[in-house]
């Protein structure tokens, strides 16, 4: 894994492991991240979002060569 994306996966763990969806309902944490229900806290899905973002940038050539940008 990349160093510009290793510290947004580390948080989107951390705030999935503190939701609903693995707490009470006792979901793995990969199951609960691919849901969009409910129980999954926005802040959660934000950074899902900027951690996808921030791996297709990796993959996009032109991004790789400017970079990823700053989160």
């Amino acid at each position: 894994m990349a160093k510009s994306c290793k510290g947004l996966a580390e948080e989107l763990v951390k705030c999935l492991s503190e939701s609903i969806c693995v707490k009470d309902e006792k979901r793995s944490i990969r199951d609960c991240a691919g849901e969009k229900s409910p129980c999954i806290p926005s802040e959660c899905v934000g950074l899902r979002e900027t951690y996808f973002n921030c791996k297709r940038g990796q993959v996009d050539m032109r991004a790789r060569i400017r970079g990823n940008k700053g989160y």
